[in-house]
C-alpha cells in the first residue's frame, strides 16, 4: 500500500509534540495563561455549533408564526439542520486531513454568519432553510475543533479529560439556548435570536483567526471517487433523515412520498456500499462495519441516544403539550444544564481504561431511574416535578459520550488509522440518527396510545352520570355570560369536555412512553452486562496460565 503523499514542509517537532495522527495540530507545551485561552475558545466554538439549533428547537413555534410558516415548513428547520450536519461529517475528516480544520472552520463560520445575518433582510422559508442547512454544516466542524482546542488545554497526562470535556460543550447548547432564549425574545422577533446567532459565529471566527491551532500533518488523501461517495451517501442519509422528522406530521401510511424516499435512501445507500466494497482505499471501511463488533457497536449507540429521547421528547413534550413555553421552561432547564456540566465533571474526573465501561452502566442506570420516577406523571404535573429526573437524564447524556467515543475509537484504530473516518461518520449518524429516531418511534407510540385513551375514556362517560352532568353544568354556567344561546353553550361544554379527555388520554400516554423507556434502559443494561461478563470471561481464558516455579 503506497503512503499518502505529505502535503507542505514538516515541522522539526520533539516526540512527544508530534500529532497523534494526520490532521490533528501538534501536541505542544504551552504557557498556563494559553491553555486557559485555548479552553475559552474551546468553549465558545463549542457553544457556537449548537446554539443556533437550540435557539430555534426553543422557539420554533414563535419563529414560524412571525415568518408565517406552516407546521410542515416548520418541521423542516431542525430537518434539514440534521440532514447537513450528519453528511458533512463525510469530508470533514478527510479534508482536515489535506488542508486542515482551521481552514474549513474559517470558511463555514464565515458563510454562516453571512447567510445569518443575510436572513434578517432576506425573509422567507427558502431563505430559513439556508441558514439552518449552513448551521448544519458548521456544526460538523465546530464539534471538532472544539475537542482540538480543549485538548491543547491539558497536559498530555490528562487528554482522556479533555476528550470528555471537548466532547460535552456542544450539548450544553440546547439546556443553555432554552435558558437565554426567553430574554432573547423579550428584546425583539425571531431577528433577535439571528442576531445573536450570528453574533456568536463573528466571535467564534475572530478567535479561530486569532488564536490559531498549532500546526499539524497534511497528506494527500481526497480522491474522485470521495466526491461520487459524498452525492450517493448525502442523500441517502439525508432522505432518511427527512422520513424520520417527518413521519408523524404526515403519519407514516399517509404521506406516500414518505415510501419513495425511504426507497430511494435505501437505493443510494446501497449503491455507496457496493461502491466503497470494491474501492481501494475506500472512504468508508464496509468490511468493518459488517464486523459483529461493529453492529453490536451500532445498536449500543443508537440505543443510547433512543433512550435519551425520555428527555427531549418525553418529559418536554409532556410539559409542552399542557400549555408550557420557553420562560415555564426555562428553570427546568437550568436543572439540565447544571445536570450536564456535573457528568462531564464526574466523567472527566474518573475517565480512564478501567471506568469507560462503568460509566456508560452508570449512565443507562441513570436513564432507568429517571423514566420510572416520570411514569406516574399528570395533568397537573408542572416542571418542578421533572427536576430530579431530568438532573439525572442529564447527567447520564454528558457522562456516557465521552467513553462511547473511546470504545469506538479503540475499535477502529485496531484496524488502522484509515478506518477512524468511518467510525467519525458512524458516531454521527448513530447520535444524529439516533436523536431523530426516538422521536419519531415515540411519538407514534404516543399518538397511538392517546387514541387508545380517548376511546376508553370516552366509553366511560355517560350522559346521565351525575359527576358529567355537573361538569357540564359548570362549563355551561362559566360560559353564560359569553354564550347567551342554552344550545351554543351546551355544544361549547361538550366540546370543552372532549378536549379535558383528550388531555388526560395524553397524559397518559405520555407515561406509558416513560415506562417504556424505563423497561428498555433496564433491558439494555442486562444485555450490557451480559457483554462485559462475556468479554471477562474471554480475558481471562486468553490470559497466560502462570509457570509452576
Amino acid at each position: 500500500m503506497n503512503q499518502p503523499k505529505i502535503i507542505g514542509p514538516v515541522p522539526d517537532w520533539e516526540e512527544h509534540e508530534k500529532p497523534s495522527m494526520p490532521g490533528s495540530p501538534a501536541s505542544l507545551d504551552h504557557s498556563f495563561p494559553m491553555r486557559i485561552a485555548y479552553a475559552c475558545v474551546a468553549v465558545l466554538i463549542g457553544l457556537t455549533g449548537g446554539l443556533g439549533a437550540g435557539l430555534l428547537a426553543a422557539n420554533l413555534p414563535a419563529i414560524a408564526g412571525q415568518l408565517g410558516l406552516t407546521s410542515v415548513e416548520a418541521t423542516w428547520l431542525p430537518a434539514i439542520y440534521v440532514m447537513v450536519s450528519v453528511t458533512a461529517n463525510l469530508l470533514v475528516y478527510k479534508f482536515r486531513q489535506q488542508y486542515g480544520i482551521r481552514l474549513f472552520a474559517e470558511l463555514g463560520l464565515g458563510l454562516y454568519a453571512a447567510v445569518t445575518l443575510l436572513h434578517l433582510f432576506v425573509e422567507g422559508f427558502e431563505m430559513a432553510l439556508v441558514v439552518r442547512g449552513v448551521s448544519g454544516f458548521v456544526s460538523a466542524a465546530t464539534s471538532t475543533l472544539a475537542v482540538l482546542y480543549m485538548l491543547q488545554a491539558f497536559p498530555k497526562a490528562k487528554l482522556g479529560a479533555g476528550l470528555v470535556v471537548g466532547l460535552s460543550i456542544a450539548q450544553f447548547a440546547t439546556p443553555l439556548a432554552w435558558v437565554l432564549s426567553p430574554s432573547l425574545m423579550d428584546a425583539g422577533d425571531w431577528r433577535a435570536l439571528y442576531v445573536f446567532e450570528g453574533g456568536m459565529a463573528l466571535c467564534a471566527l475572530a478567535a479561530v483567526v486569532i488564536l490559531k491551532l498549532p500546526l499539524g500533518l497534511r497528506i494527500q488523501v481526497l480522491e474522485r471517487l470521495d466526491f461520487l461517495t459524498f452525492a450517493l451517501v448525502a442523500p441517502g442519509v439525508g432522505l432518511l433523515a427527512a422520513v424520520l422528522a417527518q413521519g408523524l406530521n404526515g403519519w407514516w401510511t399517509d404521506s406516500p412520498w414518505l415510501a419513495w424516499a425511504l426507497i430511494a435512501s435505501l437505493l443510494l445507500l446501497t449503491a455507496a456500499g457496493i461502491l466503497e466494497y470494491h474501492r481501494k482505499t475506500p472512504l468508508l471501511q464496509v468490511r468493518w462495519l459488517l464486523n459483529v463488533s461493529t453492529l453490536r457497536f451500532i445498536i449500543g449507540a443508537l440505543m443510547m441516544r433512543f433512550l435519551l429521547s425520555e428527555q427531549t421528547y418525553g418529559a418536554v413534550g409532556l410539559l409542552r403539550s399542557l400549555g408550557m413555553g420557553p420562560d415555564q421552561l426555562q428553570p427546568l432547564y437550568a436543572v439540565m444544564l447544571i445536570g450536564m456540566v456535573c457528568g462531564m465533571a464526574v466523567s472527566a474526573l474518573t475517565f480512564g481504561d478501567k471506568t469507560v465501561i462503568l460509566q456508560i452502566l452508570v449512565s443507562v442506570v441513570l436513564i432507568a431511574i429517571g423514566g420510572w420516577l416520570d411514569h406516574d406523571s399528570s395533568s397537573l404535573s408542572r416542571p418542578h416535578d421533572f427536576y430530579l429526573s431530568q438532573f439525572l437524564l442529564s447527567f447520564a447524556s454528558a457522562m456516557f459520550m465521552g467513553p462511547l467515543l473511546m470504545v469506538g475509537v479503540s475499535q477502529a484504530l485496531k484496524h488502522g488509522a484509515d478506518h477512524m473516518i468511518t467510525f467519525m461518520v458512524l458516531f454521527a449518524i448513530t447520535q444524529s440518527l439516533g436523536g431523530l429516531l426516538g422521536p419519531a418511534l415515540l411519538g407514534t407510540m404516543q399518538a397511538q396510545r392517546t387514541q387508545t385513551y380517548v376511546q376508553s375514556i370516552s366509553a366511560h362517560l355517560n350522559a346521565g352520570d351525575p359527576a358529567v352532568v355537573q361538569r357540564l353544568g359548570m362549563q355551561q354556567g362559566a360560559l353564560a355570560g359569553v354564550l347567551p344561546d342554552s344550545r351554543l353553550r351546551a355544544a361549547q361544554g361538550a366540546a370543552q369536555l372532549g378536549q379535558i379527555v383528550r388531555r388526560e388520554a395524553s397524559v397518559r400516554a405520555f407515561n406509558d412512553v416513560f415506562g417504556v423507556i424505563s423497561m428498555l434502559a433496564l433491558a439494555f443494561l442486562a444485555w450490557s452486562l451480559y457483554r462485559v461478563r462475556r468479554a471477562a470471561v474471554a480475558a481471562r481464558a486468553a490470559a497466560p496460565a502462570p509457570t509452576a516455579s
